[in-house]
C-alpha cells in the first residue's frame, strides 16, 4: 500500500513512517510555546528530519482540550513563512520528506500548499470545512481524516459511547465515503481514530487493544498518541522537569511498538527519534 502524492509519485508504506510534530502554538498542550518563533521553528523541523522523521506536521492551532479557536487569517501567519523556509530547507537536505498541515480551514490549508505542503490533516475530517475535501480533490493531496467526538473546546466533557471501537470505524467509514465522494483518490485518503480526541482513558485503550481492526478497513492508518494524558496514568509520575510538562516519552515509545507490530503505517509524535527506534526494532523483530 502505497500513499500518492500531489505530483503522482508516492509515499511508499512499506515500512511504518514518522510523522514529526511542528505546533506553532503557544497553547499546545505540551509543546505549547516552544516553537513559537519561525526560524528555531524550521531548525526543530529539520532536526525531526534528521532524526529520521518522514513527514513535518505543522500545526497553527492548538486541538488540546478546551483550546479556544483562532481566525484563519492568525493560522496563516503563523504557519507559512515557517513552511515555505522548511520546505526551501527540506529540499537542501531530505527532499524526500513530506509536510503536511494540520488545520480544519481550507483557507488555511490552501496557503500551506502554496507554500510548500502537501497533505492534509484535518481533525474535523472534512466536517467543518467542505472545502478542505474540494482541495484536496482538485489539487491532488492527501487528506488525513481523524475521529472527534465534538469539538476540543467540548470533546472531554465525559465522553459516551456504547461501542467505542464500532462506533469510531462507521465513522471513519462514512467520512471516507465523503471524501471519495468529492473526488478525492482512494490512495490519498488516511484514517485516524482520534486517540485522546473525545475519549476517556479507557476508551483510547480499547481503540489501540483493537487497532488492527482499522488497518483491515483497505486505508492507511495514522495513530497520534504522542505524551497524551492517559499515558500519565502508568507513571511513575506526572512531574515533569523544570517545571515542564510530563514528556510521557516511553509511554508513547510503547504505544509506538504496539501499533507497528499491528500494521499501522503512519505514527505522529513529537519524539521522533526514539519512537524511530522502537518503530525499527518492532519491524525488524517481526521480520520473517
Amino acid at each position: 500500500m502505497d500513499l500518492l502524492l500531489p505530483d503522482a509519485t508516492t509515499l511508499p508504506l512499506d515500512r511504518p513512517r514518522i510523522v514529526g510534530v511542528l505546533n506553532l502554538t503557544p497553547d499546545s498542550f505540551s509543546d505549547g510555546g516552544q516553537h513559537t518563533d519561525p526560524g528555531q521553528a524550521v531548525e526543530h523541523g529539520l532536526a525531526m528530519a534528521s532524526q529520521g522523521a518522514d513527514l513535518i506536521d505543522v500545526g497553527g492551532e492548538s486541538t488540546r482540550p478546551g483550546a479556544r479557536r483562532i481566525g484563519a487569517d492568525e493560522q496563516i501567519d503563523r504557519v507559512v513563512t515557517v513552511i515555505r523556509s522548511l520546505r526551501r530547507r527540506l529540499d537542501q537536505a531530505h527532499r524526500s520528506v513530506q509536510i503536511s498541515i494540520d488545520t480544519t480551514r481550507a483557507q488555511v490549508a490552501q496557503a500551506a500548499v502554496d507554500a510548500g505542503a502537501t497533505i492534509l490533516n484535518d481533525v474535523s475530517a472534512g466536517r467543518e470545512d467542505p472545502g478542505m475535501l474540494a482541495l484536496a480533490a482538485q489539487r491532488g493531496l492527501p487528506i488525513v481524516l481523524m475521529h472527534m467526538l465534538g469539538e476540543p473546546a467540548t470533546m472531554q466533557d465525559r465522553p459516551e459511547y456504547s461501542d467505542v471501537v464500532t462506533e469510531v470505524r462507521d465513522f471513519l467509514l462514512n467520512r471516507a465515503r465523503a471524501a471519495l465522494d468529492a473526488g478525492v483518490d482512494r490512495q490519498r485518503i488516511i484514517l485516524d481514530p482520534g486517540i485522546g480526541f473525545g475519549k476517556t482513558t479507557e476508551h483510547n485503550l480499547v481503540l489501540l487493544r483493537s487497532v488492527d481492526t482499522f488497518v483491515r478497513m483497505g486505508y492507511p492508518v495514522l495513530i497520534g498518541a504522542s505524551r497524551k494524558r492517559f499515558i500519565g496514568a502508568f507513571g511513575p509520575t506526572e512531574a515533569g522537569v523544570g517545571g515542564q510538562p510530563p514528556q510521557r516519552i516511553g509511554g508513547t515509545c510503547a504505544v509506538t511498538a504496539h501499533c507497528v507490530a499491528a500494521g499501522v503505517q503512519l505514527i505522529r509524535v513529537h519524539d521522533v527519534a526514539a519512537n524511530r527506534q522502537a518503530a525499527s526494532l518492532v519491524r525488524a523483530l517481526n521480520r520473517p
